[in-house]
């Protein structure tokens, strides 16, 4: 565990795995931090040097005043590499992880080896539906973040993996009621305004987009568009919702080493 030091606050990241392996680096989803990519990490440890971050607003990254946007979060990513000395990184990003990954694609390829897109979309939503959110954790604040974690579950996870594994469940909803009002309102801004469909062409490095099947946050039809629209996408699907990662455990990791091992 360590921090680096941003220009208006510092930047929570774990590192884990043989020094010298290349770097794989993972970024969570809104209302969570970087330990919901503990399923994931023995596999994954095993060939890569992990770094995953608290994302700017969550856990014990920084939590700055007003609205956030992808690009700030993004250009977050790169000063955790610089700040660290990596020069290029795998990439694996879940919903605002992945949004933030759709960024990096874009404006900063030549840092990225391979690119993983999980349960995302070029855009997710609308005004509609975000500023509602956004009005009430502004202004009912922790009391809210609790309320948001006990609907969070039912969009997370489908209802027979709560049933097998309540203490999962429990342990990654949990998290979204100790973000930050502040930064979860703020990170849900910036997934409200980016919007990615007219520039996806533009990602060149090897990618994977990975879906849920049971995902009503961002469903496969969003994970199709990307595949569609990025030159050589591979895509993967599971049985799953909104947090394939959790839910699918190793059927998730050993897709995604598949991709990111091959040659």
């Amino acid at each position: 565990m360590g921090f680096v030091q941003l220009a208006d606050g510092e930047l929570n990241y774990q590192l884990e795995g043989p020094e010298g392996a290349p770097v794989l680096l993972l970024s969570n989803s809104l209302g969570t931090d970087l330990h919901m990519w503990d399923t994931q990490i023995p596999a994954f440890a095993e060939h890569f040097r992990v770094l995953r971050y608290d994302t700017r607003g969550h856990g014990k990254s920084l939590v700055t005043e007003g609205i956030y946007s992808i690009e700030q979060l993004g250009r977050d990513v790169l000063a955790l590499l610089d700040g660290l000395g990596i020069e290029r990184a795998h990439f694996c990003g879940l919903s605002m992880g992945g949004m933030i990954g759709q960024w990096l694609g874009i404006h900063a390829g030549e840092r990225l080896q391979r690119l993983v897109l999980c349960n995302t979309a070029a855009k997710i939503g609308d005004p509609a539906g975000w500023n509602p959110r956004i009005e009430t954790v502004l202004r009912d604040g922790a009391a809210a973040m609790v309320a948001l974690r006990d609907a969070s579950v039912a969009r997370w996870f489908t209802p027979d993996f709560v049933e097998a594994h309540p203490e999962q469940a429990k342990r990654i909803s949990d998290m979204l009621a100790l973000t930050s009002p502040q930064g979860y309102a703020a990170n849900c801004a910036a997934v409200r305004d980016a919007d990615f469909r007219e520039q996806l062409a533009l990602i060149r490095v090897p990618t994977l987009v990975v879906a849920g099947t049971e995902d009503a946050v961002t469903p496969p039809s969003g994970g199709h568009f990307i595949q569609a629209h990025v030159q050589g996408a591979e895509y993967a699907e599971f049985y799953a919702a909104h947090l394939s990662n959790v839910q699918a455990g190793a059927a998730f990791s050993d897709r995604v080493l598949e991709f990111l091992l091959a040659r």
